[in-house]
């Protein structure tokens, strides 16, 4: 007769293991048990003789991240070494349950979070476990600076990145070192028109992945664009990638390139450091006590 698990516990002669689910942020949802034999509940299937373990849980109160890491050795079955490369597990979701292995639904939920920093060693990863109070470990609340704390096409921007003109979905032709890739022929978007906007990954082996363009170099006989760092997945000619337009965050790009200016979100005038040094004197002379900050009204 099926019970919970801590009533299982207390007969003093049990059948429980553990099991981990890993739902990645791509879609993919993938179950492991220390179990000899596969497991099967919440619509994952745990999969034995994977060689995944994972330390003692300590949990605490705190803001700190939690002591725990589960390891195990790479395989093309489970976890691949490629996919760590690519990042695919960053961020992935993570359950932890102890569970009675003759009768599944009995079980416990142990713990519940995300993959942090995954290490590579050898043949084997290790992967740091972080409970759900890591996401307090972030900036809250909104910064007062000149340059705009939005990312372009959030809900705080609000611009339409699937309108003509700011996105683009072609071929790859050229690509060097994983992070430089040359056209031929792709005029319609000015000089650095993708300049500090995402590179996204469609088909291939990266399908999925993101980076940020470092620079876009347009010529009259080929286009350069450039990211920061290489993808970690290998891109091929034919794979397909979309490129957006980029953003550097100033009043001046939001109300020219995108006509977006009403949701601007920084604060141009904001006094800097040196004002605390500042004469209260006007640029040119004249001290009529009128604002230092002084431009001719938007058009």
């Amino acid at each position: 007769m099926t019970g919970t698990i801590g009533e299982h516990l207390a007969r003093g002669v049990t059948t429980v293991c553990r099991a981990w689910a890993v739902r990645r942020r791509d879609g993919v949802a993938m179950g492991f048990t220390d179990h000899d034999r596969d497991l099967a509940f919440e619509g994952v299937t745990f999969r034995a003789a994977t060689g995944l373990t994972a330390s003692a849980l300590q949990q605490t109160s705190g803001l700190s991240v939690d002591n725990s890491e589960a390891a195990g050795a790479l395989s093309d079955a489970a976890v691949t070494e490629a996919d760590i490369l690519a990042g695919r597990f960053d961020g992935a979701e993570v359950q932890v349950w102890r569970v009675n292995w003759a009768d599944v639904a009995e079980r416990a939920l142990l713990f519940r979070g995300s993959i942090g920093e995954v290490v590579r060693d050898g043949g084997a990863f290790r992967a740091e476990l972080r409970g759900l109070t890591e996401a307090l470990n972030v900036p809250q609340g909104r910064l007062f600076q000149r340059s705009c704390a939005a990312v372009l096409g959030d809900g705080r921007c609000r611009f339409d990145l699937g309108a003509a003109g700011y996105a683009a979905e072609r071929a790859v032709e050229r690509v060097e070192e994983g992070r430089v890739f040359r056209f031929a022929d792709f005029a319609g978007f000015d000089d650095r028109w993708f300049e500090a906007g995402r590179l996204q990954v469609l088909t291939g082996a990266a399908a999925g992945l993101v980076a940020v363009v470092k620079n876009d170099r347009l010529s009259a006989a080929v286009r350069e664009v450039e990211l920061w760092h290489a993808l970690g997945a290998a891109v091929g000619p034919g794979d397909m990638i979309r490129l957006e337009a980029g953003c550097d965050k100033r009043p001046e790009t939001c109300r020219l390139k995108f006509d977006n200016l009403l949701n601007f979100r920084g604060f141009p005038d904001i006094p800097g450091d040196d004002w605390l040094a500042a004469v209260p004197a006007r640029a040119g002379g004249g001290k009529d006590g009128g604002s230092l900050q002084r431009r001719p009204p938007w058009p």
